[in-house]
């Protein structure tokens, strides 16, 4: 597959932009909004700039560039698609009828995904006479940057619409992942809500404060989280792997899992806190600057793995 169509540009719908001729494919991006589809091959050169600067890209960015433009509208940009990544906000009723049109206009073997966060593609699709090719690819934020794909099929998506979305995703660098069964909030949100729950409760309860919460993720567990995951963690963390390491600590997880600390609650009074202390650390004025630097940041992890990736380490 090399014919991209992707439906939203803005900052998703960019991204993904990036990622796909980054890989080799034609890209073809339509918005409805005139100001955001005029800004977004300027913003898109951008990051592709930013990707060269880092080490990142193995063309030029006017090359990659080349290889991406904006669609006169809907049928012009899905019309020749091998796949389409739909983009827009989310609103089930916007969903619903943009994949009605894109059953409608996009070749009978285009994949049709979505980059829904949360709801499940089987919401917007059952309706649709091509509803087995229909899927969500659910990225994480930016998905140029962080290359973790969520394949999320609904109960009546097929194996070769899975199977293929997989193989781009791999063919562009991205790293796919299938979540074989709908669940609310996939698998990553799903991980990062229990982590954030817990957060709440240690911060809500007087346990810790809230500098120190994000120290505890940034400059322990984020940095082996960089690079291995949490059962690769806990099976060099224990002389004889995963076996010995339950054995050894199971007990006190069940503990934990059996007497939960009182439920905080994204109404509770310790938000505004966290907020308080955000703001008084980083004005809201300040956010996009801070955000960039994010970026920046994750380009050099970027740049480090694969360097250490070339070495075979």
């Amino acid at each position: 597959m090399t014919r991209v169509g992707i439906v939203g540009a803005g900052l998703i719908g960019r991204a993904w932009a990036i990622v796909f001729a980054r890989g080799g494919c034609e890209v073809r991006l339509v918005d409805t909004s005139y100001d955001t589809a005029q800004a977004a091959l300027g913003l898109i050169r951008t990051g592709l700039r930013d990707l060269a600067d880092a080490g990142l890209l193995i063309e030029s960015p006017e090359r990659i560039l080349g290889r991406i433009a904006m669609g006169a509208d809907l049928a012009e940009t899905v019309g020749a698609a091998d796949y389409v990544q739909e983009n827009l906000p989310e609103r089930l009723d916007l969903k619903r009828a943009i994949f009605a049109e894109l059953d409608r206009l996009a070749p009978a073997g285009a994949i049709l995904a979505s980059s829904t966060s949360a709801i499940p593609g089987s919401a917007f699709t059952e309706e649709l006479a091509g509803r087995g090719r229909c899927l969500v690819a659910h990225p994480v934020n930016p998905p140029h940057l962080v290359p973790l794909v969520e394949l999320c099929r609904t109960p009546w998506t097929s194996d070769d619409a899975v199977q293929r979305a997989r193989a781009l995703m791999e063919q562009v660098g991205q790293v796919p992942v299938t979540v074989e069964r709908e669940v609310e909030g996939f698998v990553l949100n799903r991980l990062q809500g229990a982590l954030l729950n817990e957060a709440l409760r240690l911060v809500a309860h007087g346990y810790v404060s809230p500098e120190d919460l994000d120290r505890t993720v940034r400059d322990g567990l984020g940095l082996r989280w960089s690079f291995m995951g949490p059962f690769e963690t806990i099976d060099l963390n224990a002389p004889e792997g995963v076996a010995d390491y339950a054995a050894r600590y199971g007990g006190f997880y069940d503990r934990l899992a059996a007497q939960p600390l009182p439920d905080a609650g994204w109404g509770h009074p310790v938000v505004e806190r966290i907020d308080a202390d955000r703001r008084a650390a980083l004005p809201t004025d300040a956010l996009t600057a801070r955000q960039l630097w994010r970026d920046r940041r994750l380009m050099g992890l970027l740049a480090h793995k694969k360097d250490r990736a070339a070495r075979g380490e």
